[in-house]
């Protein structure tokens, strides 16, 4: 690939990607394309250049700014409003205009440059009500997974791509849908080699959680600040469950795509941590302490939140098979690289993430 365009690429997934693939490919030419909307985002861009990463600032709700990228052979398709929260009690305006109409003008620009698409979709295309209808039990410390489940797509691994789509899934997750569902249409009327990643909890240094996105990293910061937290929802215990996948084991597999395009057209994989790396709000709580030395009062909400899920575990078996990929970044080493990040970076961080 001579030039690769990485959309929302001064974002925490984007700038790690982009970066990622210089150093992977130095004869390669790097584009991170973003309009720095997300605070936080401008503290990527020395990071950038270091790297011998292009930036170029712009917005995807802009084709006149997709244009003025110029040619490329390769978009990883990164940019979004992330909040599963976005457009509840507010105008849904940035979302749909960013996640659906801002994939729109991506997928033209990948068409009109011959070009391949990655695009990073999201678990929460699953529907909630379903999910929150499953069996569960409980154990001290989380919900467990009933066994015997009658739901197509769900067994002791998880939730694997043949989950079922009938149903009400969040705004944020509607537009990752019908992004997923142009694409594929895409790919069928235009030959595009295109390949979708539905990618559970993902996190990393250089995130900039928030509530509503990238709690592993609101987790530690909150803990490291001593700050406020709070168990959300189904009783405030913090048993709700999620597997976590760190950026760095996410590469591989996007390099990985990357040189079999036409292998993967068209293809849908679940991608997250698994099983193995999955965690309770409870269990993050208690890794959160040890690698913090600090523990924190944490209060309890019993109330659900719009758009919540008791439990989400991805079921990695297709993408395993097809490529060989696999996590390989422990939980507690995730978060004790968090912690490291934010003690390094500390006066820089702590006016956004404290």
């Amino acid at each position: 690939m001579k030039t690769i365009l990485v959309t929302g690429g001064a974002g925490f997934v984007g700038s790690h990607l982009a970066l990622r693939y210089k150093a992977a490919h130095p004869e390669s030419r790097v584009l991170a394309f973003d309009n720095l909307k997300r605070r936080g985002s401008e503290l990527n861009l020395p990071r950038l250049k270091a790297g011998g990463v292009e930036f170029m600032h712009g917005d995807i709700r802009s084709p006149q700014d997709l244009l003025a990228a110029g040619k490329f052979d390769l978009m990883l398709e990164c940019s979004a409003e992330p909040s599963v929260l976005a457009g509840y009690g507010e105008s849904p305006a940035y979302l749909l205009e960013t996640n659906l109409v801002g994939t729109i003008h991506c997928l033209e620009a990948v068409r009109l440059n011959g070009a391949g698409i990655i695009f990073l979709s999201t678990s929460r295309v699953y529907p909630m009500e379903t999910i929150g209808k499953l069996a569960y039990g409980e154990s001290d410390s989380r919900f467990v997974l009933a066994p015997g489940q009658t739901v197509a797509g769900t067994g002791p691994k998880g939730f694997s791509e043949a989950f079922p789509l009938e149903g009400v899934r969040s705004l944020y997750g509607t537009t990752k849908l019908a992004s997923e569902m142009l694409l594929r249409e895409y790919v069928h009327a235009y030959g595009i080699p295109g390949v979708i990643n539905r990618c559970g909890v993902l996190t990393g240094p250089w995130q900039m959680g928030k509530v509503d996105q990238g709690v592993v990293v609101l987790w530690v910061a909150r803990h490291f600040w001593k700050g406020k937290l709070s168990y959300i929802g189904y009783g405030g215990t913090g048993k709700q469950v999620r597997d976590v996948l760190s950026v760095e084991d996410l590469f591989p597999l996007i390099d990985h795509q990357a040189g079999r395009l036409d292998q993967f057209r068209g293809e849908v994989f679940n991608v997250g941590g698994g099983l193995e790396t999955s965690l309770s709000l409870s269990e993050l709580t208690a890794m959160c302490r040890q690698a913090t030395g600090n523990s924190i009062d944490i209060a309890s909400v019993p109330e659900n939140r719009n758009a919540d899920i008791p439990y989400y575990i991805t079921d990695n078996t297709k993408v395993t098979t097809a490529t060989g990929w696999k996590p390989s970044i422990a939980p507690y080493t995730i978060i004790e690289n968090i912690a490291r990040w934010i003690r390094d970076n500390e006066d820089s961080l702590k006016p956004i993430l404290s």
